[in-house]
C-alpha cells in the first residue's frame, strides 16, 4: 500500500472509473482536489484499490474507497479501511463516518464488519436516485 498524491490523480481516477458507475466516478481533477483540501489523505494498491479520507477537528470522514472489480474479494478493501482508520486516529480524530449506497450490499458487509453503525440516511442522494446511508465508527479504544 503506498501513499496517495495529488500527482497520482489521473491513475486514481482511472481505478476509480473500475469501481464505479460512470455517473458516480470522479475524475482526475476531483482526485486531486481531494487530496489537496486540508486534513485529505490517501492510500493505494495501484491498479487495485484506493481510499482517500480526511480528518479535522476530531471527525474523520472515508471520502470514497474502491476496488476495482479483479481484485475483489482478496481483502483489499478491508486492508484499505484499515489504513484508513488508523490514518484517522493518527491525526486525532475520534470518530469516523462515511456515505455508501444503501444496496451496496458488500460494501455494508464490510463496514458492519468493522464497527460501522447507520446513523442517518440521505435521500436520493447518488445520481442514480438511490439513497446513501450515513455511517459511524468510533476511533476510542473500547
Amino acid at each position: 500500500m503506498s501513499p496517495a498524491r495529488p500527482e497520482d490523480a489521473p491513475a486514481l481516477a482511472a481505478l476509480h472509473a473500475l469501481a464505479f458507475p460512470p455517473a458516480e466516478a470522479w475524475g482526475p481533477d476531483a482526485m486531486r482536489l481531494m487530496l489537496e483540501m486540508p486534513g485529505a489523505f490517501g492510500l493505494w494498491y495501484p491498479a487495485e484499490g484506493l481510499v482517500l479520507a480526511r480528518a479535522a477537528a476530531g471527525e474523520a470522514e472515508i471520502l470514497t474507497l474502491a476496488v476495482a472489480p479483479a481484485a475483489r474479494c482478496r481483502g483489499l478493501g478491508a486492508a484499505l479501511l484499515g489504513a484508513a482508520l488508523q490514518g484517522a486516529v493518527l491525526r486525532g480524530a475520534a470518530e469516523m463516518f462515511l456515505e455508501v449506497a444503501a444496496g451496496n450490499e458488500a460494501a455494508l458487509a464490510l463496514y458492519a464488519a468493522a464497527g460501522f453503525a447507520g446513523v442517518g440516511r440521505r435521500r436520493r442522494y447518488y445520481a442514480n436516485g438511490e439513497d446513501a446511508l450515513v455511517l459511524r465508527r468510533s476511533l476510542s479504544p473500547s
